[in-house]
């Protein structure tokens, strides 16, 4: 049976990062994602709607984006999903799925300005790309630290002008 398990998002962080280490040392770094869908009913309304998404990152990944993210930064994730599951002090048993990055890419946010001043282009341009290198190999040797791909080629338009009053 063939089976494909990777995930592709692009939001923003809901939370600020959190940096922790196994007992062995190893740094994991978890996040919250938040990505918006758009969407018009029957009746022609229009409605946004938010999914927050678990993210989690291990070794320098996970240093890196501990470093340079905090809450509302733009970034686009790969990876895959996985399963947690638990039993609670009480006997519940409990799971939840959150995405297992290979890859996140800062997404730099800038804003351009008219001649005039009065019209804004905010504008989103790809910036570092941190690779965990050891994420599919379930090797725990941390002597490799991920690739970063330093292309800054991506530049898209995310918006229309805004007239600034």
């Amino acid at each position: 049976m063939i089976t494909l398990n990777k995930v592709f998002l692009v939001g923003n962080l809901a939370r600020d990062p959190d940096l922790r280490h196994t007992p062995s040392g190893t740094a994991v770094t978890e996040f919250r994602l938040a990505v918006s869908d758009s969407y018009t009913t029957s009746s022609g309304e229009k409605h946004d709607r938010t999914c927050f998404i678990d993210v989690v990152s291990w070794r320098k990944l996970a240093e890196s984006c501990a470093e340079y993210l905090k809450k509302g930064s733009p970034v686009f994730v790969e990876g895959r999903l996985e399963q947690d599951t638990w039993t609670t002090g009480d006997g519940q048993r409990r799971s939840r799925i959150r995405v297992v990055a290979y890859s996140v890419q800062f997404i730099r946010r800038e804003v351009e300005r008219s001649a005039s001043g009065r019209h804004i282009r905010i504008v989103e341009k790809g910036g570092n790309t941190i690779h965990d290198d050891n994420a599919d190999s379930g090797d725990d040797d941390l002597s490799e630290p991920p690739r970063r791909d330093d292309d800054s080629s991506y530049d898209e338009d995310v918006g229309d002008d805004v007239t600034l009053d």
